[in-house]
């Protein structure tokens, strides 16, 4: 507040005018302790502050520095009222933002005003079960701030303003950090893999890597083991999740499998030896995912329900009822019903030559018909023991120009390999990875010598360069 006086022409008008000024600083300092006794001790401050610099300035004699200190006394602002603690929501099934609002006091008024300012505000119109909503209030109950995550990497913030509401988006930076592990089989992939510390994902990304190769339900022994080099995610310091295989090994029965991720400039991935071969094939091994063998291919075998030598032209895995069964390649839909002992049976055709039968199964999957095209991995049906069958189990045969084939045998084609010419480039740019398998796959095959089931890398390592994506 900046007050302007005129020239006092008479001593005696001029100190009555100072006196009146003095008394009017006076007054007004005491209003402002009035209106903030919840800040007593800060205004009981002030007021003495201000009270010593008036008078000191009116003892100098001179009206410019009375001036100067009077203004220092009314534009030495309190600070404000605070606003209350954060508070954080959890999305029920079904709430919308107004929901939460009313339920939280917030007033659905200010929802609508904050969807209202469009861009990634509207995402709070389509809220996910499971979402956080953190917020706090002003010292009048109304909404001060929120903060809305809606994915692992933007934070939505919304601001109240003396023009209402503002938002904007933050972007935290997600770092890439290297990780390995290895195990050794001792009973099972599974209970290897979780000894060594690694997710459910990662174990089923490993077997979807190698399954081309391996029938992790008929080939594995005890003393095989593997390695792997992965990404963790990382954000503000704290792990959010695991991210992709990098690299993996796996040996069993004396053979060694390598692969390594390549990622076009479409961003999709796919797994090759560290050559550039393709680890994807035609056709994948097994139909059923960890499923034990219970009856495998014999042109001789004793039929367990006719008590006849019967030839079995195809391999028994034995699953529980519902277990999900997946087309082991490209294809379409030759029959899906019911046929003789196969019970409810899918028969695929792939291209003029090859062929895929899927018996016993309790169902099919929803809306699979005959002429329908289904890709390799996809779910086609579900475990069951319908038809000619004991117990729960999948009948699996594979033929090639109407020959039956056994297939754990079969040799499969393989798919095209990465191109030559960016093979040295990407083995140059994982360098890092290839030499951190070979160190992790080091350790695994002290240990499987050894009879130890897992050794892992310490995650709280410092994090070694980010990983290389092609």
């Amino acid at each position: 507040m900046k007050l302007d006086y005129s020239p006092a022409e008479l001593a005696p008008r001029r100190s009555a005018r100072r006196s009146v000024i003095l008394a009017s600083a006076c007054v007004a300092v005491l209003s402002i302790v009035a209106v903030h006794e919840s800040i007593a001790t800060r205004s009981s401050t002030l007021q003495e502050a201000a009270g010593t610099e008036v008078a000191a300035a009116f003892n100098s004699g001179t009206e410019q520095a009375f001036d100067r200190a009077l203004q220092s006394a009314a534009s030495d602002t309190l600070a404000a009222p605070s606003a209350s603690e954060w508070t954080t929501v959890v999305v029920r099934k079904g709430q919308t933002l107004s929901d939460i609002f009313d339920k939280e006091d917030l007033g659905s008024s200010d929802a609508l005003a904050i969807v209202a300012l469009g861009g990634d505000a509207r995402k709070l119109q389509s809220l996910r079960t499971g979402d956080k909503l953190s917020y706090r209030k002003t010292d009048d109950d109304s909404l001060d701030e929120l903060h809305y995550e809606f994915d692992e990497s933007h934070t939505l913030q919304v601001r109240r303003t003396d023009n209402g509401f503002e938002a904007l988006t933050i972007e935290a930076e997600i770092e890439h950090r290297q990780a390995a592990t290895s195990g050794v089989i001792t009973s099972s992939l599974f209970a290897a893999a979780q000894k060594a510390g690694l997710s459910n994902r990662l174990v089923m990304e490993l077997a979807d890597i190698f399954g081309y190769d391996i029938d992790f339900a008929l080939d594995l022994r005890d003393g095989d083991h593997f390695s792997v080099v992965y990404e963790q995610l990382y954000k503000n310091g704290q792990m959010l999740r695991d991210g992709d295989i990098a690299a993996a090994e796996f040996v069993t029965q004396g053979r060694t499998y390598r692969a390594m991720r390549y990622v076009d400039g479409n961003g999709n991935a796919t797994y090759y030896t560290p050559d550039g071969d393709s680890l994807r094939k035609a056709f994948i091994r097994t139909p059923v995912d960890f499923a034990r063998i219970s009856s495998g291919f014999s042109l001789g075998r004793l039929h367990p329900i006719l008590n006849v030598i019967r030839a079995h032209k195809g391999v028994d895995y034995a699953a529980a009822t519902g277990t999900p069964v997946h087309a082991t390649a490209d294809g379409k839909v030759e029959f899906a019903g019911v046929k003789n002992g196969y019970g409810n049976v899918i028969m695929l055709q792939h291209g003029s030559q090859y062929e895929t039968v899927y018996g016993h199964l309790s169902r099919f999957r929803p809306g699979l018909r005959s002429g329908a095209s289904v890709r390799q991995g996809q779910i086609i049906g579900y475990v069951g023991m319908t038809g000619l069958a004991t117990a729960p189990h999948l009948h699996y045969e594979f033929r090639v120009n109407g020959m039956h084939k056994n297939p754990m045998t079969v040799g499969l084609p393989r798919a095209n390999p990465l191109p030559r010419s960016v093979v040295a480039q990407w083995r140059s740019s994982n360098a890092q990875v290839l030499a951190q398998l070979e160190s992790t796959s080091a350790q695994a095959r002290v240990a499987s010598a050894g009879g130890s089931s897992a050794t892992t890398a310490a995650p709280g390592n410092p994090p070694p360069p980010a990983l290389g994506s092609n």
